[in-house]
């Protein structure tokens, strides 16, 4: 018989090393999972790769784990990575032909993972992060309505119509790419982009698609193509851009479970009728978010500005059509 309970950490605010991450259940220190999973780390050779973290401290891929119950480490955690390991080993056509929702439970373990561990280190007085997630309620109201959803790894359910987040599966050309491995993310936008080999996979969660939506047309003429790293780079500033300015959270409901249920059935709701579903678009935050993104090339916002009404795109000519691009030479 199948466990069709949720577990809520937020209700009492149960984040400890001694907790299961996933089900809550009491473990000792020493049973923990990676938050970047082994074979991950060992194909990209990233045990001893640094990572940092919101407290401005320093940890490294390898040192990234996570409180798990041997229970969900075998029994989730290794056959999701399984799976993606086996996908990833086939590249672009393995990891689209995966269903979604198993690659937003990959991407939505490493992200609150990566969280977790910023959450467990605030209950250390010592530590003072610059930015407290505990100590914000919108944020946390945001991550335990995520948590919900990221449950479908342990709990067997089914989203209604819906899947949380957006995805967005890119492939890299590999003439001028020198990065094998490539991470990023946006803990309080929910935003996170991971390259592994020739392949990029850039995840907005918790916005029901809407995000992949409104950036439909673009995504579509990527399709079949093969991205020059600076362009994938503009795609990520077009995608976390984005996230930045969504200015709405869904909410998850549970259909009432029945005694011969064998998964919940979850449906979603949006508030777009007080809210607006995005924030103004700001053309100079846009071109701060893109400068970020293109610092490996040196170009800065005055070069992005030049045309205020049309910032620079290694994408999309004046036609919006795609530009096929092998190589970049920097301006004389």
């Amino acid at each position: 018989m199948n466990d069709l309970k949720l577990y809520d950490p937020f209700e009492k605010m149960q984040f400890t090393d001694t907790n299961c991450f996933l089900c809550g259940t009491d473990i000792t220190s020493e049973q923990r999972a990676p938050v970047f999973a082994e074979w991950l780390q060992h194909t990209y050779n990233l045990k001893d790769k640094e990572l940092l973290l919101l407290d401005k401290s320093v940890s490294t891929f390898g040192q990234l784990t996570i409180p798990c119950c041997d229970h969900c480490h075998t029994q989730h955690l290794l056959p999701l990575e399984n799976e993606i390991e086996q996908a990833s080993a086939k590249g672009l056509e393995g990891l689209q032909q995966l269903p979604p929702q198993r690659l937003f439970q990959w991407i939505g373990k490493m992200y609150y993972g990566t969280l977790i561990t910023e959450m467990i280190r605030e209950t250390n007085p010592l530590i003072m992060p610059e930015y407290a997630i505990t100590e914000d309620p919108k944020m946390l109201g945001k991550i335990r309505s995520f948590f919900s959803v990221l449950q479908s790894l342990r709990v067997p359910m089914v989203f209604s119509d819906f899947l949380p987040c957006s995805l967005f599966i890119l492939s890299v050309d590999p003439t001028e790419d020198e990065l094998p491995f490539e991470y990023q993310d946006e803990l309080t936008t929910m935003c996170f982009s991971i390259k592994i080999g020739s392949v990029a996979i850039i995840c907005t969660l918790l916005d029901n698609e809407i995000i992949k939506k409104a950036l439909g047309k673009l995504y579509k003429l990527t399709e079949g193509k093969q991205l020059h790293p600076i362009q994938l780079a503009e795609f990520k500033a077009r995608v976390f851009y984005a996230a930045y300015i969504f200015a709405v959270v869904p909410e998850y409901f549970v259909r009432q479970v029945k005694p011969e249920d064998k998964q919940l059935i979850l449906d979603t709701l949006i508030d777009d009728v007080t809210n607006e579903i995005f924030n103004p678009w700001d053309m100079t935050a846009y071109a701060h978010m893109l400068e970020e993104m293109l610092k490996p090339w040196g170009i800065r916002e005055d070069t992005i500005l030049e045309n205020p009404k049309q910032p620079i795109s290694f994408l999309l000519s004046e036609e919006n059509t795609f530009i096929p691009m092998l190589h970049y030479k920097k301006p004389a």
